[in-house]
């Protein structure tokens, strides 16, 4: 017989243990507790390799109703010259030819014009003849026909300098009848890329650059007056503008202007023209004879789709009165020479806020 005290301690054990079972919650399995990552000393390395910038998107094309080149052959350093109903476009030697001249009634489908399509068929004595040297043709209309501004290598000298020839027809051919060049900056290395510019009021400028850069000398591009009859330089020379920015060594050349607003936009091209990221720079000059400021620090032209290596740009009128540029530029794969070409492009220019912005096909305007 169990004693009472003994039953009653029993039965007391026997509640609390059933209490326990009962009113104990039932825990979940244990769960890992999130904490926010741990940012890297700025001493530590980050544990994982920087991952690269997604390159921006290339610009879209734009349907302008032409396509660029306009004229694939090798056709380097256009100049445009409208006549009546038609252009005459002019270039840089090539295929055989001293100055190729081409012809077109709408800008977009070129022929062969002149003589075998060559408007300087015939140097001067003084010019070296057949050795790639005749460059940067401009033509300057006049009341009794034309006259050429050119480029060519001085036998006397070993330098490239200017000069210039006549024609009654924009076609040629020209005729150089110097027994010297014209222009030519002995001191500063030759003088080459001339280019007419005539203001408002019809007085008329030439600009050109100094190949100082043939041989270690200051590039400066120049201006000064010219003649009534185109033949003779007034006054003396200006200096607009030099290299003085990263993208633009180890030249400037290629200068063209146009008035815009009372104020006078100077482009220009900087950089090699061999490789792709040759390009087209501007200045805002007070006068054609400067002073002349660069507002950008980056080129204005510059590469786009596979036309690459874009220069020697030069501004002309269309007959509705609108500015357009002509340029050179390269199709890639093949930039350089030998196997490139620097074909025919043109783009549209409009304004913003006083600047140029070409629109070109192969890419939007910035």
């Amino acid at each position: 017989m169990i004693p009472r005290v003994h039953l009653l301690l029993g039965m007391l054990a026997a509640l609390m243990l059933l209490a326990g079972c009962v009113g104990a919650p039932t825990l979940a399995p244990t769960q890992p507790v999130a904490t926010a990552p741990t940012e890297p000393s700025a001493a530590a390395p980050s544990p994982t390799p920087a991952v690269a910038a997604t390159p921006s998107p290339a610009p879209t094309p734009v349907d302008l109703g032409y396509t660029n080149p306009v004229y694939p052959a090798d056709f380097p350093d256009p100049f445009i010259l409208r006549v009546g109903d038609d252009y005459y476009a002019y270039a840089t030697n090539a295929r055989g030819k001293n100055l190729p001249v081409i012809r077109s009634s709408d800008l977009l489908t070129w022929e062969e014009a002149g003589e075998k399509g060559d408007a300087l068929p015939d140097l001067p004595p003084w010019a070296a003849v057949l050795q790639g040297l005749t460059w940067a043709p401009s033509v300057l209309p006049r009341d009794d026909g034309h006259m050429l501004y050119y480029v060519a290598r001085n036998t006397a000298t070993g330098q490239q300098c200017i000069s210039h020839a006549v024609s009654e027809s924009p076609d040629g051919p020209f005729v150089d009848d110097g027994e010297a060049p014209w222009l030519c900056q002995t001191e500063q290395g030759g003088s080459i890329d001339p280019e007419p510019f005539v203001d408002d009021d019809g007085t008329a400028y030439l600009l050109w650059k100094n190949d100082g850069n043939c041989c270690g000398l200051p590039v400066w591009l120049y201006a000064q007056r010219l003649s009534a009859d185109g033949r003779a330089l007034l006054g003396e020379p200006a200096r607009l503008i030099t290299y003085d920015q990263p993208w633009e060594h180890p030249l400037v050349e290629n200068p063209s202007m146009v008035r815009h607003e009372g104020r006078y936009i100077l482009i220009y091209s900087a950089g090699n023209y061999a490789d792709r990221y040759y390009a087209v720079g501007y200045a805002v000059c007070d006068s054609p004879l400067g002073p002349c400021e660069k507002p950008a620090d980056r080129p204005i032209l510059s590469s786009a789709g596979d036309s690459v290596g874009t220069g020697g740009a030069s501004f002309f009128r269309d007959a509705d009165g609108d500015l357009w540029i002509a340029y050179h530029a390269w199709t890639e794969p093949v930039v350089g020479y030998p196997g490139g070409k620097r074909s025919l492009h043109l783009a549209r220019v409009r304004w913003e806020n006083g600047a140029p912005v070409f629109v070109r096909p192969e890419a939007m305007p910035r």
